[in-house]
């Protein structure tokens, strides 16, 4: 029988990956927050918008800013992997992208929710958009947070490859 072939990474190559993962992953990210953050920054000069309620307008506010909090974050690790370029951060920079890059996916989601919750007000009465903003918003939550944080949590940290 023959013998696996030895996969394992020195800890060089591990950071080396786990930054091009972070950085593969935020591309991803990125291009869904900047058409959503572009086409916000265009609503405001539309002719209906100064028809609309002090509700909309709220929301549309809110949801412009949950966007630009998304971008701020999920830019900031590749920001950051260039200014500390070669000064031996690579460790440091995954956490913190890691970290940036999840609340800005939760600011993402909190944007795109809002977008939601604005179009759905402008067409139907309030039973349906809070119907719909909450169905959004459970669908978010769960496909990006509460499923792979129940899996996580069943996996035995000593057992998990990496």
């Amino acid at each position: 029988m023959e013998e696996a072939p030895d996969r394992s990474e020195d800890d060089r190559e591990r950071e080396n990956r786990r930054m091009m993962e972070l950085l593969n992953e935020l591309r991803v990210a990125l291009t869904g927050v900047q058409i959503l953050f572009a086409f916000l920054l265009t609503v405001p000069f539309s002719q209906r918008f100064s028809q609309v309620t002090h509700f909309q307008r709220y929301t549309y506010f809110v949801t412009l800013l949950c966007a630009a909090m998304s971008v701020s974050l999920l830019i900031a690790p590749t920001a950051q992997h260039r200014v500390l370029f070669r000064r031996h951060q690579k460790h440091r920079l995954i956490l913190r992208g890691t970290t940036y890059m999840l609340l800005g996916l939760g600011f993402l989601a909190l944007a795109m929710t809002g977008v939601i919750m604005l179009i759905t007000d402008v067409l139907f009465k309030t039973g349906t958009v809070v119907a719909v903003t909450t169905g959004v918003a459970v669908v978010f939550g769960a496909l990006w947070y509460v499923i792979p944080l129940v899996r996580r949590l069943e996996i035995d940290p000593d057992e998990a490859p990496e």
